[in-house]
């Protein structure tokens, strides 16, 4: 059997995660958990969404004789009694796939990869499973059957990229409180799993990235790309006591919700990976976020998306400022008011030649008009046409990355890349 949850957290006081944490208890009682339970995040663009739009799958292989029917049952009490109801965006779905035809499993193979990079209505998801008679249980507008269908059906059909993160729970006594954690464990940590793990601390903006600062039951979470790896990290990480932990396999940090696309195709709420001219040289607006407009890169339909580093990437935006207009890049990031809100970007060409005004006399000679040429205005020395200038460039070709404090879930850090 595997079970698909979602939608039972709130901004305050509970998450999804650890719902399932709690969960997982209950099932050993019922069976084997077979494999590891399934992280997933889904569109990180959806206005729905209460935090990081977990949903979560575990597979349960049942005890010989035992009732299906009593573990569903368990499920959604469990889920009845721990979600919070009273928040207006908690709209909890269960989902229980017990068998699989070769149809609904390419079906929903679609449909899973389509709730990480689309948005989806509740009425879809709902069709599938009465359409293969999928059993579920939706709570309020059932929004959550939705990643509870697509996390379940990731269970089912496999992961092509994946990636591991051990979370640590709270005691419940102490949510709401700030976490007590050992910031020098923390770092010492990171140097030792480093590159095995990621996105613990971030050493540019020195601070400790892999705890959240909301009220609810998590501790900290630490990502990599094995559980031996996050184990030993945190073996080595001192804080105040941890009720439980799992080790999940999740699709974060994969790049799972990015999609390439042209210029023309693009759509809000959701992600791209575009490719383009630089159009405009980038600039500062209020609240000190950088902007530039990409082109499409030789087309024809002149295209053109506005693209942000907005002021939390802090660093980054120094690599934005310095691009120029005709430079070649690839723009990886999602889209909202149709701005693409940059998580990477890789700098395929620069541009090292521009027209200038003629030098003469130590200064830039001044136009005569439209056709006219230029005009020293020291010694009256003329000339017809600019000049070709090699610039200086205080940037390179290659990759940049946004800061891990700044990183989405999703997004691939360049360190996976290696």
């Amino acid at each position: 059997m595997i079970i698909g949850i979602d939608d039972t957290d709130s901004k305050e006081s509970m998450c999804t995660t650890y719902l399932a944490a709690v969960l997982i208890e209950k099932l050993k009682e019922h069976g084997r958990i077979n494999d590891y339970p399934l992280l997933i995040r889904l569109n990180p663009n959806i206005i729905y969404k209460t935090r990081g739009n977990a949903a979560l799958a575990i597979s349960l292989d049942l005890e010989r004789g035992e009732d299906a029917k009593v573990v569903k049952e368990l499920v959604i009490d469990t889920v009845r009694n721990m979600a919070v109801f009273s928040e207006e965006n908690t709209n909890p779905g269960v989902v229980f796939i017990e068998e699989a035809t070769e149809k609904m499993r390419a079906e929903l193979a679609i449909f899973s990869i389509r709730a990480v990079q689309d948005v989806l209505e509740i009425e879809e998801a709902v069709e599938i499973l009465r359409r293969h008679n999928i059993s579920h249980k939706g709570f309020k507008n059932k929004r959550g059957l939705i990643g509870a269908l697509a996390a379940s059906g990731l269970a089912l059909c496999g992961l092509p990229d994946f990636t591991y993160e051990l979370i640590a729970y709270r005691e419940k006594e102490r949510w709401g409180t700030l976490r007590d954690i050992n910031e020098e464990s923390v770092y010492a940590a990171d140097a030792a799993t480093r590159p095995d793990t990621w996105d613990t601390v971030d050493h540019e903006n020195k601070r400790v990235v892999f705890a959240p600062h909301s009220p609810d039951p998590i501790l900290f979470g630490i990502r990599g790309n094995s559980e031996n790896a996050v184990r030993r990290a945190f073996s080595m990480i001192k804080s105040e006591p941890v009720e439980r932990y799992v080790v999940y396999k999740t699709n974060q940090n994969t790049d799972m919700h990015l999609m390439p696309a042209e210029i023309n195709e693009v759509l809000d709420n959701r992600s791209y990976i575009l490719n383009g001219k630089v159009k405009s040289a980038p600039k500062i607006i209020s609240g000190g976020h950088v902007i530039f407009e990409l082109e499409d890169d030789g087309k024809d339909n002149g295209a053109v998306i506005e693209c942000a580093a907005f002021e939390p990437t802090k660093g980054f935006r120094r690599i934005i400022r310095e691009l120029r207009p005709q430079d070649e890049v690839t723009v990886f990031g999602s889209v909202k008011d149709k701005t693409l809100n940059i998580e990477k970007i890789n700098i395929n060409s620069l541009n090292i030649h521009e027209l200038r005004n003629p030098l003469c006399c130590g200064k830039r000679m001044k136009s005569k008009g439209i056709g006219q040429g230029y005009r020293c205005e020291k010694c009256g020395s003329v000339k017809k046409e600019q000049v070709l200038e090699t610039l200086e460039r205080n940037i390179s070709q290659g990759f940049y990355e946004v800061p891990p404090s700044a990183r989405r879930h999703l997004s691939k850090p360049l360190i996976r890349y290696q």
